[in-house]
């Protein structure tokens, strides 16, 4: 049997790219501590470093017949761990800037989603005392809030004067005071 700790790393690469697995054995036992350490002074996780490993050596035995690393095999395999654990720290940055763009997004879209569902509630409370208004009342009021007009463009539309038309506001505006409570009230005068 050859053995095979006693080839040169130049004549390992060569047998290596002439798919000799035995070969690839040797690198790999001859590599793994010292890589394995280099990796883990550059990131301080040992199964990051391990995973950087294996992947360098799967990289290296996939290329193994395109690979010119006969010169200088350990620079080859230092320059992979680095380009690796460089890939490594670009996509983890891209993750966590992710992860926190996410986050964030949830949480003001929970807030937007829960104000506007208070905000269909309070509408609804709203709409349905208006709606027990006397009718001549409820009317006055509608026109003033909802469709925006002025107290003459009421008073002229419904045929009566505008003094009729204020106390008919005034007055749902204090019925509506009354049951729907100053915060609610307020609201109401914002929003309608």
């Amino acid at each position: 049997m050859i053995a095979y700790s006693s080839y040169s790393d130049n004549e390992l690469a060569g047998l290596l790219k002439a798919d000799d697995r035995l070969a690839y054995e040797e690198i790999y036992n001859r590599y793994k501590f010292i890589l394995h350490n280099h990796a883990w002074n550059k990131i301080r996780n040992k199964e990051e470093a391990q995973d950087v490993l294996q992947e360098v050596f799967a990289k290296l035995w996939d290329k193994r017949s395109t690979l010119d690393v006969t010169n200088n095999l350990s620079g080859y395999l230092y320059a992979s761990v680095r380009n690796h654990i460089l890939n490594l720290i670009a996509r983890k940055g891209i993750q966590d800037r992710y992860i926190v763009s996410i986050q964030n997004f949830s949480v003001e879209q929970q807030v937007i989603t829960d104000h506007r569902a208070r905000e269909n509630q309070l509408k609804e409370i709203i709409d349905k005392e208006i709606a027990t208004l006397p009718p001549r009342m409820r009317e006055v009021f509608e026109l003033s809030r909802k469709k925006h007009l002025t107290h003459k463009e009421i008073a002229s539309h419904l045929g009566t004067s505008e003094e009729t038309v204020k106390k008919q506001i005034s007055g749902a505006l204090k019925v509506l005071r009354v049951k729907l409570g100053l915060l609610v009230y307020i609201l109401m005068l914002i929003h309608y």
